[in-house]
């Protein structure tokens, strides 16, 4: 477990995920969001999109890795995280989260971070702020 002297102001951390369509069913499962432009590709192709798009939330879900799993990581505990859908993400197409660290209360122990999602092409699908927490021991 990190200790809050652990981090300085600029470091950077990233995850890569491909979501599948098995991701988007089990989101289904979890959520009950059926909604038609996630789920039906008729539907879909008749909106500006012109195929399904990820639910956003799912595409964002990935923020609770980098937190639990990265930066921090083990002990960190999610205080709050704003978000921007920019644009769109498919299904089977890949995208990378990316966490900076932006300021540390070393008293609080919490650190600021600026966050985003990017898609292949390096475009932010995803943009945001989260405040984490860390255990003191």
């Amino acid at each position: 477990m990190k200790r809050i002297d652990d981090f300085e102001v600029g470091q950077h951390a990233s995850f890569t995920k491909t979501f599948t369509e098995d991701d988007v069913q089990r989101f289904i499962e979890i959520t009950g969001d059926v909604n038609p432009l996630h789920v039906d590709d008729d539907f879909a192709a008749g909106t500006p999109f012109g195929r399904r798009v990820l639910h956003g939330m799912l595409t964002a879900s990935i923020f609770s890795t980098m937190v639990g799993m990265l930066l921090p990581g083990t002990g960190a505990i999610y205080r709050s995280q704003t978000i921007r859908f920019l644009l769109p993400v498919h299904i089977d197409e890949t995208v990378t989260a990316h966490f900076v660290v932006r300021s540390i209360d070393r008293v609080k122990h919490r650190l600021e971070i600026d966050a985003w999602i990017e898609n292949e092409a390096g475009k932010h699908v995803i943009e945001g702020t989260c405040e984490v927490g860390l255990l003191r021991e």
